[in-house]
């Protein structure tokens, strides 16, 4: 095979995989918490046909090499973890961490998962549980079924007040996670991070406090997706596959002419 052939082909499956993660994003334009990915790209061994440094004679060095490089594969996906837009809501129960950390639920296999989607809702049994699995907020937060209203404090504080009571009462404290490396969790879907061996041990602490974002109540963290800036990125990845094929198409015109003309 033609080298040009193959380092044009590792770069058509470098775009492609740069096309599905900007889809991905635009997809996720409107997901609450989303965080958005970028590719993340490097170049293949080199073939050494002279060495950089190399002898050429007695007193004299190359000053260059002759290095022909064999293309380019994706190595990863990072998520970018910027903070998303505010949109103000009429449910008591929607929360938003502003700044760094992320809210805990449990997972059905009993391990934590953590998100910065917080629209909760509440379940038969009165349990704080996310809207689209019913996954239970960590720590467990039960509401008492004559509750009148509900304020959650920047400090994570929940209060309820009851019927015939003046004070509230304090029926839980919601806690914050964060991480050394937020990029290093690995994504589970259903707006849900799972711990990793890259991203360390959770962090876990009162919002607001030890660099912890605080809760914003009736508050929700939209996606950190900007639709402008990803169909840039698309425009130009569509244009790099387009030169791809080019190279591609060129080769094979060579080797057509090779083969008609011998």
């Amino acid at each position: 095979m033609h080298p040009a052939l193959w380092i044009s082909k590792t770069g058509l499956d470098a775009q492609q995989t740069d096309i599905s993660v900007i889809s991905n994003n635009l997809a996720n334009a409107s997901t609450v918490g989303f965080k958005k990915d970028r590719a993340v790209f490097e170049d293949l061994l080199y073939q050494k046909v002279r060495q950089p440094g190399g002898q050429s004679t007695q007193d004299t060095r190359l000053p260059t090499g002759l290095m022909l490089g064999t293309g380019v594969k994706t190595v990863g996906t990072q998520k970018t973890f910027t903070q998303g837009g505010v949109v103000s809501t009429e449910n008591a129960l929607d929360l938003m961490v502003e700044g760094r950390g992320f809210l805990q639920v449990v997972m059905p296999d009993g391990s934590l998962g953590y998100t910065r989607n917080g629209q909760f809702t509440l379940d038969s049994e009165g349990n704080v549980v996310t809207v689209g699995s019913g996954y239970p907020l960590e720590p467990a937060v039960t509401l008492p079924a004559d509750y009148q209203s509900i304020t959650i404090g920047q400090d994570g504080t929940i209060s309820v007040q009851l019927q015939g009571q003046a004070e509230p009462a304090v029926v839980g404290n919601i806690e914050v996670a964060d991480f050394v490396n937020p990029a290093g969790l690995e994504p589970r879907g259903e707006n849900v991070f799972a711990e990793t061996g890259a991203s360390g041990a959770p962090i876990v602490g009162v919002p607001g406090l030890t660099g912890l974002g605080q809760i914003r109540q009736g508050m929700l963290e939209s996606s950190n997706v900007s639709a402008v800036e990803e169909l840039v990125n698309l425009i130009e990845t569509q244009r790099a596959y387009e030169m791809n094929s080019k190279v591609v198409s060129a080769v094979d015109s060579m080797l057509q002419n090779i083969a008609q003309n011998l």
